[in-house]
């Protein structure tokens, strides 16, 4: 026999566990020294950012790109493995980031702006004509 009470669904509880209330300030009873400043880099306070990650360049669509072909020369074995040394072809991985591309150029259609649509036709085309040369050197 089944009582009433436990055919109830048992609920759940929401708590705001946020450190910060909407303007930013601490919220009253919240524990300082796990508190984290939202203005502060997320290094933490006193904790400075690596200068590669500061240096690193914006994101945009053409540095995304830019990144993806890179990564295809690197399969190509034009750049060297950094904790190698050694430059490796890996082709399928390459053929793999071209069809990336490939599929990017068809998913933002219409969506690009002009420079960004060429450089993407551009290094798409090239990188095609890379990949056709190295599998006839097979």
């Amino acid at each position: 026999m089944v009582m009433e009470e436990d055919k109830k669904e048992k609920g759940f509880t929401v708590r705001d566990r946020r450190r910060f209330d909407e303007s930013g300030d601490l919220k009253k009873g919240a524990d300082e020294k796990q508190a984290v400043d939202p203005a502060e880099p997320k290094g933490g306070p006193g904790r400075e950012i690596p200068a590669e990650a500061r240096d690193l360049p914006e994101m945009d669509f053409s540095t995304f790109i830019f990144s993806l072909g890179t990564s295809a020369l690197f399969h190509f074995g034009d750049f060297p493995d950094p904790s190698t040394q050694r430059a490796e072809k890996n082709l399928p991985a390459a053929k793999q980031t071209i069809d990336i591309l490939g599929m990017l150029k068809e998913k933002t259609r219409g969506n690009l702006e002009s420079a960004e649509a060429e450089l993407l036709e551009n290094f798409l085309f090239e990188l095609r004509m890379r990949y056709v040369k190295e599998m006839e050197k097979k």
